[in-house]
């Protein structure tokens, strides 16, 4: 390569944000055709055409047609993850996990589940984008059993770890799946996180008498 062609290269960090833009512009053209028309009736190609790209383009961002809807995916199923990994000195890991979510609930998070009822019903009218969307929750789950494994010192796969991640996806699991519930009974935001709030209180304290000291940091 020429000294003239290096020169004229745009820089790395040019390259990269250019790439973020035109990942953003295609999800962004896709969710609002998914939300006009439904998500099993928009093609790839219908995306690719209102975001002026090719087709290839918009399958080398996104390479299933769900993950341009689910976008938040990889945040999703690292959150159990992370916040174990990231808990405080003396925090368990139920302790880490119940203020992490009352802070998203405070938030609005979508990771956590407010979507807004747009596209809460579009996922719920889509059997595609439901059956990804329990894949996601399988993925999370299986990414916190290996993080309570490495931060108990046991083999991954280790059934305690395992089980104990269950526990604690199903009760993630349920309060998704109520803030969908609420979203799409037309509850605004601030009533759904004072009504999750309360509840996630409830469902964590049922796992406080056998998990209140597993994993402390």
């Amino acid at each position: 390569m020429t000294t003239d062609a290096l020169s004229s290269a745009p820089p790395a960090g040019l390259r990269e944000s250019k790439k973020q833009e035109t990942r953003q512009l295609i999800s962004d053209v896709a969710t609002g055709l998914f939300l006009a028309q439904g998500f099993e009736r928009t093609t790839i190609a219908e995306i690719a055409a209102a975001a002026r790209v090719a087709k290839k383009t918009v399958t080398n961002y996104f390479p299933r047609k769900e993950d341009l809807a689910l976008d938040h995916q990889d945040a999703f199923t690292a959150s159990l993850a992370t916040t174990v990994a990231g808990r405080r000195s003396g925090e368990s890991a139920l302790a880490a996990l119940r203020r992490a979510f009352a802070r998203a609930a405070a938030d609005t998070d979508p990771v956590a589940g407010f979507s807004g009822p747009d596209f809460a019903r579009m996922i719920a009218d889509s059997p595609t984008l439901s059956a990804r969307l329990r894949d996601l929750h399988d993925l999370r789950e299986a990414a916190l059993a290996d993080a309570l494994a490495d931060a108990t010192g046991v083999p991954r796969g280790d059934i305690t770890p395992r089980a104990v991640a269950a526990l604690l996806g199903a009760v993630h699991r349920t309060l998704f799946q109520r803030i969908q519930e609420l979203t799409l009974a037309g509850q605004d935001n601030a009533r759904i996180t004072a009504t999750v709030t309360a509840e996630a209180d409830s469902a964590f304290g049922l796992l406080e008498p056998s998990l209140a000291d597993y994993a402390t940091a």
